[in-house]
């Protein structure tokens, strides 16, 4: 492939997704939702059936390659400031045991939903030589997650984080994130030990061994070297340099285990020492590059593996189960377990609607199914559609649960029947 090839390759990727995401953003989306509708408008779903000649020549499969690296290094450095925002905050440790019930049911409700619509999509949609418990398990996990980034920036962007069911919201993403993941974990680890307890065993073994590692080696080891070099939450370039390795390095102990990169990376930004000052310096550094730049890659490249035949016949009457299905068990879940905590019903339907955002969570989900051969190419385009659908409908359903007048009180609306659940305000 050439330089050229490349390099025009991603201008019509970032400049598709900037205009998307300024379209829907003026629609009242989040970004991310342009972004990923970019991703489906250049696949061959669209773009290949508008411009067929022109869409081979320009995403020829065999030019694909450096989009795929440049896409997965992007995917490593977002993972990683996932990770290192990962923290008990004061909020979730108040609000613990609602938040629990929130994620439990948040997780349980559509796991259990997506094991039994499994039956019905294996035989048709799953690949050849998958076995069913796999395949019905990753459905399950895929209609769990909880994209906890788009979550944050609905309630930001409509000054909604300090109203109780928001707080409670985020931080049941948390407890969400952490069940699905490690589901996601074990399936993708059965898939890479072909289903040999003796390679399960191997790999479950390494990943101990590397927890391990990671946070009474590596964690003890970053916490001196940041403390010393760094102490003003400022990494110099030695510093950068240190993390960039440990993380790389992380990232590739996890795929040389058969589990994928993203897990290393998540990890790494995970044993780091929790420093706000550190988090905002690395966001500041590192976020306008693989958000901005190397992301849209990701959601190209998603869109690139969806295909037409999805949305025609039988294959619609699954994607509109999945949709139904995901929608219905994340509102459910979350709703139950914010009434079963006190909550009213007005906050307990607008938490459920929270936790039904996936985002771009939900397609590094999907798309570590479709690497890894779990699903095909017509239930990933399903998934995405999903992930879209459900997206872009969190923020009206929330509106809509609470009402106009509440969602522009700020920090006037939202407050729990049961007083000593809510959160404390920062």
């Amino acid at each position: 492939m050439s330089v050229t090839s490349l390099l025009l390759q991603l201008v019509v990727i970032l400049t598709t997704a900037r205009l998307c995401g300024w379209v829907l953003r003026y629609l009242g989306q989040p970004g991310v939702v342009g972004e990923m509708a970019a991703g489906l408008m250049l696949g061959p779903a669209v773009m290949g059936a508008l411009f067929p000649s022109l869409h081979a020549q320009l995403f020829a499969k065999d030019s694909l390659q450096g989009l795929s690296s440049l896409s997965t290094v992007g995917l490593v450095l977002f993972m990683f400031v996932v990770g290192l925002e990962l923290r008990a905050t004061r909020n979730m440790r108040a609000q613990l045991k609602a938040a629990g019930a929130v994620g439990v049911l948040s997780v349980i409700v559509p796991l259990a939903l997506g094991i039994a619509i499994s039956p019905a999509l294996y035989p048709t949609l799953a690949p050849a030589g998958v076995a069913f418990w796999p395949f019905a398990l990753f459905m399950a996990a895929a209609l769990s997650i909880t994209a906890f980034p788009v979550m944050a920036r609905i309630l930001k962007d409509r000054g909604m984080t300090r109203t109780a069911f928001g707080q409670l919201s985020l931080s049941a993403a948390a407890v969400v994130d952490v069940f699905a993941w490690i589901l996601l974990a074990f399936v993708v680890a059965l898939v890479g030990a072909g289903e040999g307890y003796e390679s399960l065993i191997k790999i479950t073994v390494g990943v101990v061994v590397m927890l391990a590692f990671l946070f009474f080696g590596l964690k003890p080891a970053f916490a001196w070297l940041l403390r010393v070099k760094a102490p003003d939450g400022e990494p110099s370039t030695t510093v950068m340099a240190s993390l960039m390795i440990g993380l790389l390095l992380t990232a590739l102990l996890t795929e040389w285990l058969h589990l994928h990169a993203v897990f290393g990376a998540f990890l790494f930004g995970a044993c780091l020492p929790r420093d706000d000052r550190l988090l905002r310096s690395l966001s500041e550094r590192i976020e306008p590059i693989s958000i901005v730049v190397l992301m849209p890659l990701f959601f190209a490249l998603a869109g690139l593996g969806t295909t037409a035949n999805a949305f025609s016949g039988a294959s619609l009457g699954a994607m509109l189960l999945i949709v139904g299905v995901a929608t219905v068990g994340k509102i459910a879940g979350g709703a139950a377990g914010a009434r079963i905590a006190g909550y009213s019903w007005r906050d307990s339907l607008a938490t459920g609607s929270l936790m039904n955002a996936r985002g771009l969570m939900e397609l590094i989900v999907i798309k570590i199914g479709f690497d890894v051969g779990l699903i095909g190419p017509e239930l990933f385009t399903m998934l995405l559609v999903m992930a879209l659908a459900t997206t872009a409908m969190t923020g009206p359903l929330m509106t809509l649960c609470i009402g106009r007048k509440a969602l522009h009180a700020g920090d006037a609306g939202g407050k729990p029947e049961a007083e000593p659940e809510a959160p404390a305000k920062p």
